[in-house]
C-alpha cells in the first residue's frame, strides 16, 4: 500500500529489540541520576547499528526524555512516529515502545494490583500492550515489561513481589488470547529473573498458549544480557517470548543479544533483538 512504512528489507523482516537504558533520566528525575552524554552517545551508536523497526525500553524517564531520545534517534536516521509511554508506580522509571510502524491499539496497564501481608501494591512500572500494525495484512500485540528489581522490600520480599508482577502480567496476556485465539505476541522486558526461574516460567506458560524463547536455538555468541555485581556473576534477565503463532514467523538466525566490547558504557544491559516476517 502507498505509503505505509516499509519492513527492514524487500523480504519483509522486520526486527524488534528489548533494551533496558540504565536509568535515561534528565536531571528533573527525583531519582538523582542523569544520563551522560556519553551513554546517549553509545546507545545511539547500537541501536544504529541494529536498525530496529520496533524497541521496547525500560528505565526510561519522562515523556519529555523519551522525546530527547526518539529525537536523537532521528539523526542516525532512525524515525519513530508511534510511541508509547507507560508510567506505573515508580516515580522516576517508565516503559515506552518505539515504532515505525503505527499502533492500532493500546492498552496500557498501570492500576493493576496484588495483595501481600495483607498490603496492596500496585505494579511497579506497568505493562505496555500495543497492537502494532506492521503492513495491512499482519499486526501483532506486543507486551513490554519491567518487573520488580532485585533491591529488597521492607515489608515483602523482592521475590515475592516480582512473582506477584508476573503473574499479573501472565493474566492479562491469556485475557488478550481468551478474547483473539489467533494473535500474533511477542512479550519482552527486563524481567529481573532467570530462565529457570518461578517468574520467568509463569510469563511462559504451558500448553498451546504458552511462550517461545525467541533467542536463536544455536548460537556462538553469549546469551547474558546483564552482570549481576553483587552476585558477580552474568546473567541473562532480559527476554523476548513470543506465542506460537507468532513464532512461525521468527527468523532464528536473524535474533540474538547485540554483543559490542563496550556494551557497559550505554547500560547495564545488553539489547536483545527479535526478527520476524511479515509476509
Amino acid at each position: 500500500m502507498s505509503g505505509w512504512p516499509t519492513a527492514t528489507n524487500e523480504n519483509g523482516i522486520f526486527r524488534v529489540v528489548t533494551y533496558n537504558l540504565e536509568n535515561y533520566l534528565d536531571k528533573t528525575a527525583k531519582k538523582g541520576s542523569v544520563k551522560s552524554p556519553e551513554s546517549k552517545l553509545k546507545i545511539r551508536e547500537f541501536l544504529g547499528a541494529i536498525r530496529p523497526d520496533v524497541i521496547a525500553l525500560q528505565e526510561i524517564g519522562s515523556t519529555n526524555t523519551l522525546h530527547e531520545l526518539r529525537a536523537s534517534l532521528a539523526s542516525e536516521r532512525l524515525d519513530f512516529p508511534h510511541w508509547e509511554h507507560v508510567a506505573g508506580s515508580d516515580e522516576d522509571l517508565h516503559v515506552a515502545v518505539l515504532s515505525k510502524f503505527p499502533f492500532a491499539g493500546r492498552r496500557p496497564h498501570v492500576e493493576e494490583r496484588y495483595t501481600q501481608n495483607g498490603q496492596s501494591f500496585r505494579v511497579r512500572r506497568g505493562f505496555a500492550e500495543v497492537d502494532v500494525q506492521v503492513n495491512p495484512r499482519f499486526s501483532f500485540t506486543l507486551f513490554a515489561a519491567h518487573l520488580k528489581s532485585k533491591n529488597e522490600n521492607a515489608q515483602v520480599g523482592a521475590d515475592v513481589l516480582r512473582l506477584e508482577e508476573a503473574r499479573l502480567l501472565r493474566e492479562i496476556i491469556d485475557v488478550r488470547l481468551k478474547k483473539s485465539p489467533d494473535a500474533k505476541i511477542v512479550v519482552c522486558g527486563d524481567f529481573n529473573d532467570t530462565k529457570k526461574s518461578r517468574v520467568v516460567r509463569t510469563i511462559v506458560g504451558a500448553g498451546k498458549h504458552r511462550l517461545v524463547d525467541a533467542l536463536p536455538q544455536a548460537s556462538g555468541g553469549e546469551a547474558w544480557t546483564n552482570y549481576f555485581e553483587e552476585g558477580g556473576r552474568y546473567e541473562r534477565i532480559d527476554f523476548m517470548l513470543m506465542n506460537l503463532a507468532m513464532a512461525r514467523c521468527w527468523r532464528s538466525e536473524r535474533s540474538g543479544v547485540y554483543e559490542s566490547p563496550d556494551w557497559k558504557l550505554a547500560s547495564d544491559h545488553r539489547p536483545v533483538i527479535a526478527a520476524f516476517c511479515a509476509l
